[in-house]
């Protein structure tokens, strides 16, 4: 019946089975390391079986990592089931690695996540894996870039510093055409906002971190995909020894069951701040998924289903002396890494040094923000501060 049941509602009633709650409406958490057995003969019966949703081991997980990657598999129609990772980076390493062997090729997105690149121009690299970075706004086009040894196509839509957005099904299109997998970095959006599996992706990839967990505290990644890629990206999960700890994924559970609610005020709130932002005389563009002038904007409008707390603008001059001094003045934004918990975060972006395969136009630096649960009045007018100690500091 859950099917049936929208995405907001499945994020409360999804991963909540009764053997493992007993009744209790936060599912419990279950610590654990040494399985123990009856026998020996239970012992070994054990080992033989399928031990997926089965007491073997503590790295094999327990059933409160289970509900919580059972509920994010039911957000994500036509998958078949997810792998919890110890960070969003595990789960996009992880991923690749059950896709990719020495001599293939991997076509990246020039906007990707900078750990995402790094371990492409890294570990694969050295394990005899090429990447090709290819424009974000490819679209079909990609089918071109395909060649004997593309393995694999990596999507992160909108990326994370430029907010560009891809055609995906234009993209999945031309990796099914020549038989090469597709996964997509889906944090920004989540299942809620995009539902990757559904639209042909064959894995969708999460750092929890960020909207799923929602609170700044924990670290926690997951990997969702369809039954013809799950054994192998299981497989080599369990030889990597990845894993994630039940009280991260309690965390990302709990989480959970706000996201939908806490999302939309996370999107409202953007959206009314970047509308501000873009009447700015300081402000010569924003950069964000549902204006119009954003790369892409025509696609996010298409098939996003909704929008995140996450965007960019960029000043009308100046250097970093005077975008530290916006930054620096602000009081209700945190300056530091991460995004999608409840507090405002600010920091410098510079996508000229992470691009490869197309060149970033700027005019002006680049400040992006994360928009929390605050009021957005207090957020603007936290931004006009920053905005005239700007002005002050270009004299």
């Amino acid at each position: 019946m859950s099917g049936e049941h929208k995405s907001a509602t499945k994020t409360i009633t999804a991963g909540r089975r009764e053997e493992w709650t007993h009744g209790i409406v936060s599912p419990p958490v279950w610590r654990a390391s040494t399985i123990l057995y009856d026998s020996v003969a239970d012992l070994r019966a054990g080992a033989a079986r399928d031990t997926h949703h089965r007491l073997f081991y503590g790295r094999r997980g327990t059933p409160t990592q289970w509900s919580l990657a059972e509920a994010l598999t039911e957000l994500e129609p036509g998958a078949h089931a997810t792998l919890l990772y110890p960070s969003g980076v595990a789960a996009v390493s992880t991923a690749l690695l059950s896709v990719l062997r020495p001599g293939d090729e991997l076509l990246l997105v020039d906007s990707a996540y900078d750990p995402t690149r790094n371990f492409a121009n890294g570990l694969l690299k050295s394990f005899g894996v090429t990447t090709r970075y290819y424009d974000p706004l490819i679209g079909g086009d990609i089918a071109g870039l395909i060649g004997e040894n593309t393995r694999a196509i990596f999507m992160e839509s909108p990326g994370s510093l430029t907010f560009e957005v891809q055609d995906v099904p234009a993209i999945v299109a031309a990796a099914k055409a020549r038989g090469v997998v597709t996964l997509i970095d889906n944090t920004w959006a989540t299942p809620l906002g995009l539902p990757a599996i559904g639209m042909g992706v064959d894995f969708s990839i999460l750092a929890c971190t960020k909207y799923i967990a929602g609170h700044s505290d924990v670290m926690l990644g997951s990997v969702t995909t369809t039954e013809e890629h799950w054994q192998r990206l299981r497989a080599t999960s369990y030889q990597l020894g990845q894993t994630a700890s039940p009280d991260d994924a309690w965390l990302g559970s709990r989480g959970l069951r706000t996201m939908a609610v806490r999302l939309e005020r996370h999107a409202a709130s953007a959206l009314r701040i970047a509308e501000w932002l873009k009447e700015r005389p300081e402000v010569t563009r924003v950069l964000h998924p549902a204006l119009p002038d954003c790369p892409g904007h025509d696609l996010f409008v298409r098939d996003f289903k909704g929008g995140a707390g996450l965007f960019s603008f960029e000043l009308a001059g100046g250097g970093e002396a005077e975008r530290a001094a916006l930054i620096d003045t602000l009081e209700l934004f945190g300056i530091g890494y991460s995004w999608g918990g409840f507090e405002s975060l600010a920091i410098p972006v510079d996508p000229e040094r992470y691009r490869t395969a197309t060149r970033w136009e700027g005019h002006g630096p680049l400040v992006r923000l994360s928009i929390g649960l605050e009021d957005p009045d207090d957020l603007i007018a936290d931004l006009d501060a920053g905005l005239a100690a700007w002005r002050a500091a270009r004299g």
